[in-house]
């Protein structure tokens, strides 16, 4: 992959080890923490399997960031998956992965956290439904506005939200744990699973939506070229990262579940308000409205940071439309890509309007390309590729070939108790493969 050229502006390196934990912290914690629960719930008959599902895949996640943390010292570069992948399985691979960044993984939850943030704004202001839908339009404007004019400055926001939206669920959890009686607390209650389907089914998908609660802890080897010390700063990003993800999740089930029992969360939609209202009053429901607020567009502003990195290093190697390829001469960050990323977000919000929908789907088309970026490890190590120095993942083989293992388990899974929106999905990706093509025999002509 060619390298950037001596007269076009670089990056600027200005991230530490804080900016990367901040960035995976305010990426991963979103809306999935308070939307997902009273889901999970409805798929087991006792907290005690609920809770082991939710470190499980914790489990499964750390072991994730470990093989991202290698990577990620092999080719500290900008972008991410599309640099394994690309060095991996070729530059058509690269793009094919890039191509579904742009149209599904990453812009989708652009649009569907916005319409979050924006439903807990109507907690103090009430709105109509046009005025919801342009409210949402405007949080993205503005937060790629955020991300245009510098990363630094978007970086300053992260920090700020995730402070915010760790704070406030911190002090929910702690607060609440502290003030539950023991002997009232409900985590013996057991109760018929609502949701249908065999266990293994129910197993299935409850892995998927807590695996969507997780995701965004891949995301910081995407800024690796603005780190001052990559090799070192994204390892270490990942460890304490997941780490504080993994404690804050656990201990907010221990909450839900503590005070609500498995019924109360099944039955309630918003089930940290729920909680805080049982709590600390009225007042308490505004409390979780602006942490959910700060949660969802620290989210959004963590993507934007991220994603267009990607879109940029495509074209800076050849494999996406050439107008990608450009760093903003004042601002230093790749403005174009931020501002398609942006406006295809809003496009996806227009057209779909409902966070649910985007959901399954966007975690499905992920998994895959997780699983082809364990794949690249393989290679690398069998072939020795990339940086000499710098982390190595411990007991390899095993860690990783346990890690693709369970992504592949929880695709066949999917494909197999929900066939046509496995196919669907799978269509949205193979949209790019024309394009792919394309290119591929470009190359060989020119070759």
């Amino acid at each position: 992959m060619p390298e950037a050229s001596p007269n076009q502006p670089q990056f600027k390196r200005s991230l530490g080890l804080l900016d990367g934990i901040v960035l995976l912290v305010g990426i991963t914690i979103g809306a999935g923490i308070y939307s997902t629960p009273q889901k999970i719930a409805g798929y087991f008959s006792s907290f005690e399997m609920i809770l082991a599902m939710w470190l499980l895949v914790g489990v499964f996640v750390f072991i994730g960031g470990l093989v991202y943390a290698e990577l990620g010292a092999r080719f500290p570069r900008t972008g991410g998956e599309y640099v394994y992948i690309s060095r991996a399985f070729g530059p058509e691979a690269g793009f094919i992965f890039g191509w579904a960044q742009l149209f599904i993984i990453r812009t989708s939850p652009a649009a569907g956290l916005a319409i979050i943030t924006v439903d807990y704004l109507g907690h103090f202001v009430p709105l109509s439904e046009s005025q919801q839908t342009l409210a949402s339009l405007l949080l993205i404007a503005l937060l790629g506005a955020l991300n245009y004019v510098g990363i630094d400055r978007a970086s300053r926001f992260q920090l700020i939200s995730t402070v915010i939206k760790v704070g406030g669920i911190f002090f929910l959890v702690f607060a609440g744990l502290l003030l539950l009686d023991p002997d009232t607390v409900r985590f013996a209650e057991t109760a018929a699973p609502s949701a249908g389907a065999s266990w293994f089914g129910r197993f299935g998908a409850a892995m998927l939506l807590i695996v969507f609660s997780y995701l965004g802890w891949d995301r910081v080897g995407y800024v690796a070229e603005e780190m001052r010390d990559p090799k070192r700063t994204v390892v270490r990003s990942m460890f304490w990262g997941i780490s504080i993800v993994i404690l804050v999740y656990v201990l907010a089930n221990i909450l839900y579940h503590g005070v609500l029992g498995i019924e109360g969360v099944r039955a309630t939609k918003t089930v940290a308000a729920e909680v805080s209202v049982r709590l600390f009053g009225a007042w308490g429901a505004g409390l979780i409205a602006i942490s959910v607020m700060f949660s969802a567009s620290g989210s959004i502003n963590g993507t934007m940071m991220t994603a267009p990195r990607v879109y940029y290093a495509m074209a800076h190697d050849g494999l996406f439309f050439k107008w990608f390829d450009y760093v903003h001469p004042l601002y230093r960050t790749p403005s174009r890509a931020i501002l398609i990323h942006c406006l295809w977000a809003g496009v996806i919000l227009l057209v779909r309007q409902n966070f649910e929908n985007i959901v399954a789907g966007m975690t499905f088309a992920i998994l895959i390309f997780y699983a082809t970026t364990a794949l690249a490890l393989f290679k690398f190590r069998r072939q020795s590729l990339g940086e000499k120095e710098g982390f190595r993942i411990p007991w390899y083989p095993a860690l990783p070939g346990f890690y693709l293992a369970g992504i592949v388990t929880l695709l066949i899974i999917r494909i197999t108790f929900d066939f046509e929106k496995s196919l669907i999905d799978l269509a949205f990706i193979a949209t790019g493969l024309p394009f792919a093509l394309y290119r591929f025999m470009k190359r060989s002509a020119a070759s």
